[in-house]
């Protein structure tokens, strides 16, 4: 992925920078990747707990939402530009293709659940990547974002769990 770099006095190396910008544009990919999946479900989930279900994919939606946001700055404020386009999230992203022939709860379900559990682990990686290059803003964002993407699963999990 390429990175577009513009001028900044930020007191990280540019080299630091550089791979901090490419590993923040894939997780831009791929929470805008896992908002539009959210989205996906909260149209179509159809079925006994269609209201809360579809209540509830949109909530998180909002939540990731702000997380693409806040990605997407935190590369801008490292002097990077970000790849926010649909068509840079679908080549980006870490996340398994979200099918659009599903509609029963359960298939949202295991579909969201297997995807926020990727991005999470991804997240976890890239929180302990981010403290070794010495960058504690990105680290905290993606402190920030693990803990809404384990509360997410969470909620998400506790409607197939006995």
């Amino acid at each position: 992925m390429k990175s577009l770099m513009h001028h900044s006095k930020i007191s990280l190396p540019e080299k630091d920078r550089i791979e901090l910008i490419n590993i923040l544009n894939k997780s831009l990919a791929s929470t805008a990747d896992l908002y539009a999946q959210l989205k996906q479900a909260h149209w179509n989930v159809k079925g006994r707990e269609f209201i809360e279900l579809h209540k509830l994919f949109d909530e998180i939606a909002e939540l990731v939402e702000e997380q693409v946001d806040i990605i997407a700055e935190r590369i801008t404020s490292l002097g990077g530009t970000a790849l926010g386009t649909i068509q840079q999230a679908t080549t980006n992203t870490e996340l398994r293709l979200y099918p659009v022939d599903i509609f029963k709860a359960e298939d949202h379900i295991e579909h969201l659940t297997h995807n926020i559990a990727i991005l999470g682990e991804l997240t976890r990686t890239n929180i302990k990547r981010s403290e070794d290059l010495g960058d504690m803003g990105t680290n905290d964002l993606y402190i920030d974002l693990v803990r809404l993407l384990d509360k997410s699963l969470w909620f998400i999990e506790a409607h197939v769990q006995k």
